[in-house]
């Protein structure tokens, strides 16, 4: 008998959990295929810097998944992302203020495995709101 593969929302869903709630950040290998296309850090390291990076500015941080669409191999997911500044983030010395943003994602999979990302954050409120402006 053949294992099934999950559909790509559920493939998304775990790595999600996993990767950003969680911080299991040497999953990658077991929900990115090794062709996998980052087109917002470059590359599977690139993305794991970046997410130590937030980890390191907001270790407390949580991201919900507000909307999950899946179509074909494509998904898309809104999510909100929350925390508190405690860490260095982008040249900006911990403020101790909250924030909560709204991201979107987009991802293809294919064979049970992330195959492709792209990310986009509203920064520009991130940084309103950890500054206090």
């Amino acid at each position: 008998m053949t294992a099934k593969n999950p559909s790509p929302v559920e493939t998304v869903s775990e790595f999600i959990e996993q990767f950003w709630n969680r911080n299991d950040l040497e999953c990658v290998d077991r929900y990115l295929s090794d062709d996998y296309q980052e087109l917002s850090y470059q590359s599977k390291e690139g993305l794991k810097q970046f997410a130590a990076r937030i980890l390191e500015a907001f270790p407390d941080k949580q991201y919900a998944v507000e909307e999950i669409f899946g179509q074909g191999d494509t998904v898309l997911v809104r999510m909100t992302v929350r925390g508190t500044h405690r860490g260095m983030f982008f040249g900006n010395a911990p403020t101790g203020r909250s924030m909560e943003v709204t991201l979107y994602r987009r991802y293809r999979a294919e064979n049970g495995k992330i195959a492709e990302h792209r990310g986009w954050i509203d920064i520009a409120t991130m940084m309103k709101q950890i500054k206090g402006e």
